[in-house]
């Protein structure tokens, strides 16, 4: 094998692994890239960005079922599937290219083939070896399957976006943010949706209020919620499926979706480098990214720490700033990350729920405010939708450790109460600050 040295080879193209590279760059070491797929990793290709397309497509659905409510008159009006992919794919398709050109002008050299570590300092492609002083992996994680029969005829959230025509009726497998969020599209976009859920309600990770209002807004929107329910089998052919359920009932679909969860991409011959997994299959760092062989590194969902693209983006920037511009102590903090679900409506969070704010601080130094209400924007539309918002305070001085919110704007708006809280704010500063009248946002500042 040929062998050329690089002061840091990153193994993936996602947007951890590239904005860790061009960061090194930027301080002049010699970088390598190696990407077996489209660059920008998940999140670009079958991830947040496409996502965040379709999600507005289902929005404006909605806004035009509301503008008869505004008095408009919009008469008979059709939606064309196959336009609006082949514009996503084309944005898409722009985005890689730009971060090709990034690359290129940070003097990144990229290596398109997948990665092998063959030692702890080398990785192969092919028949070529490569020798790095610093590695990292920020490989990221794929979509989860059932073990089930009939598996092979359902898809995961990658064949979302192939889809080239709106299903009919829909049965999602899942109960995290990957399933409440394609749910509420094709919901949106006129399919008919059956969602099983392995539990009592969605997003379980999430503070239940939220899960409980959500779980409302989906079932009057016309999602079936099936509780405590799994699919067992799937037969049937392409586009006239059956679903069987565990409690032996049977569901025609034209597409099934698996949302259950993602494994993280580890098959990279992490043995022959000295890296080892938890007991939950991630890759183990510590709180500087540092795996347990010295000189390699780990970001993003491949160690299974706040799977978020904007935490992979930070983690690899700050890893970069430690290991190639002399700050030591750099390294990203984990806590009060703000975060969104793309639901309908959408969801915004940041901090503590009001279960984790219990158990860490106890039932009698906890505080909550909340405030349930309808968006005026829906003041003349015949559909409704519910806003939730909730503030959960640390006794005595009510420093906020916690807030959620649903509702119209959610997306939006929780960046800047996230900074409030990331910086220590307290119920009396929210109290004290004016409110923006009239926007749903006031009530986070307006609670009694």
């Amino acid at each position: 094998m040929t062998q050329e040295s690089f002061d840091y080879i990153v193994i993936g193209g996602g947007s951890g692994g590239i904005a860790s590279a061009r960061r090194a760059a930027n301080y002049g070491a010699k970088v390598l890239l190696i990407e077996g797929g489209a660059l920008g990793g998940t999140c670009v290709n079958v991830g947040c960005v496409p996502k965040k397309v379709m999600w507005n497509t289902a929005s404006i659905a909605e806004c035009l079922h509301d503008a008869a409510g505004y008095g408009f008159k919009t008469g008979d009006i059709s939606f064309d599937w196959n336009h609006i992919k082949v514009s996503r794919d084309a944005y898409i398709k722009r985005l890689n290219d730009i971060y090709s050109r990034n690359l290129e002008k940070s003097g990144i050299e990229t290596v398109q083939g997948w990665a092998q570590m063959s030692g702890p300092n080398r990785v192969a492609v092919g028949e070529r070896e490569y020798e790095g002083r610093h590695i990292l992996i920020a490989t990221g994680g794929k979509p989860s399957l059932p073990s089930i029969p009939g598996v092979e005829l359902g898809m995961t959230s990658d064949g979302f976006f192939e889809l080239d025509h709106l299903p009919e009726r829909v049965s999602i497998l899942g109960s995290g943010y990957i399933a409440v969020e394609l749910a509420g599209v094709l919901n949106a976009l006129g399919s008919q949706v059956d969602l099983f859920i392995r539990k009592d309600r969605v997003l379980s990770h999430f503070d239940r209020s939220l899960a409980e209002a959500l779980q409302l807004e989906m079932t009057q929107a016309g999602i079936s919620i099936h509780y405590r329910t799994q699919i067992s089998k799937v037969s049937g052919a392409a586009g006239r499926l059956t679903v069987h359920d565990d409690k032996g009932q049977d569901h025609p679909a034209n597409a099934v979706i698996w949302a259950i969860g993602r494994d993280p991409n580890t098959s990279i011959g992490l043995d022959k480098a000295g890296v080892a997994l938890g007991d939950d299959g991630f890759i183990q760092v510590d709180p500087f990214q540092n795996t347990t062989q010295s000189g390699i590194y780990a970001v993003g969902d491949v160690t299974g720490h706040v799977q978020l693209t904007p935490v992979a983006i930070a983690a690899g920037r700050q890893l970069s700033e430690r290991l190639f511009n002399g700050k030591d102590s750099a390294r990203l903090d984990y806590e009060n990350v703000p975060s969104v679900i793309f639901s309908h409506p959408p969801i915004g969070t940041v901090g503590l729920t009001e279960a984790e704010a219990v158990a860490k601080y106890g039932d009698d130094r906890i505080k909550i405010y909340t405030s349930n209400f309808t968006n005026m924007y829906h003041a003349v539309t015949e559909r409704k939708t519910k806003t939730l918002m909730k503030l959960i305070c640390l006794l005595p001085e009510e420093k906020i450790v916690g807030a959620h919110g649903m509702g119209i704007g959610l997306d939006e708006m929780m960046q800047g109460f996230g900074v409030a809280v990331k910086m220590g704010a307290t119920k009396k500063d929210f109290d004290d600050t004016v409110a923006i009248h009239p926007t749903a946002a006031e009530e986070f500042v307006t609670m009694t």
